[in-house]
């Protein structure tokens, strides 16, 4: 026997469709299956450095991500967080940012569009901003030069002007 469409109830719609959708992985599932595959331990340490970095929206660098933790009372040593960032690289959960005053600093990239950063170089302020054009460069280096582009970072250096606001009163 077939059911005529217009038998079935509109209720059921909404289930079907979200029968369909698969709820996207936590960073800490993705990590975990990340060391499982490269036959790596997954310890508490780790753990608790991965809730810390992922608990913010921020850029961040190895000391003042350890600063944070210890204000916090959880105790971590700084040689773990060094050697948790390049897994976490590794991973597609992170990436390096950029290097300013002896630090690379970080942010998370998992689950956010991909952006680029405008940088004051005097107040050391970021703008994150997005620009199709930048998509379009890309996807002609790739014909030019028979590349398969994976993705890009994209830094621009300026004064912004609060700055140069500033440089003009004095």
């Amino acid at each position: 026997m077939f059911l005529k469409r217009a038998n079935f109830s509109m209720s059921i719609v909404p289930f079907i469709m979200n029968a369909n959708k698969k709820k996207k992985p936590s960073e800490l599932e993705i990590f975990r299956n990340f060391l499982k595959r490269h036959g790596l331990r997954y310890t508490p340490e780790r753990e608790t450095i991965i809730r810390e970095i992922f608990s913010t929206h921020e850029h961040f660098d190895v000391d003042s991500l350890y600063i944070a933790m210890r204000h916090k009372g959880q105790r971590v040593s700084k040689a773990s967080i060094y050697r948790l960032i390049p897994l976490l690289i590794k991973a597609n959960l992170i990436e390096e940012v950029f290097f300013d005053s002896g630090q690379m600093h970080y942010e998370h990239i998992y689950g956010h569009e991909h952006h680029c950063h405008l940088r004051c170089q005097e107040c050391r302020r970021i703008e994150e901003f997005s620009d199709e054009r930048v998509a379009e460069i890309e996807k002609e280096l790739g014909e030019k030069f028979n590349y398969k582009i994976l993705r890009h970072k994209l830094e621009v250096i300026g004064i912004c002007s609060r700055c140069q606001k500033k440089a003009l009163d004095t």
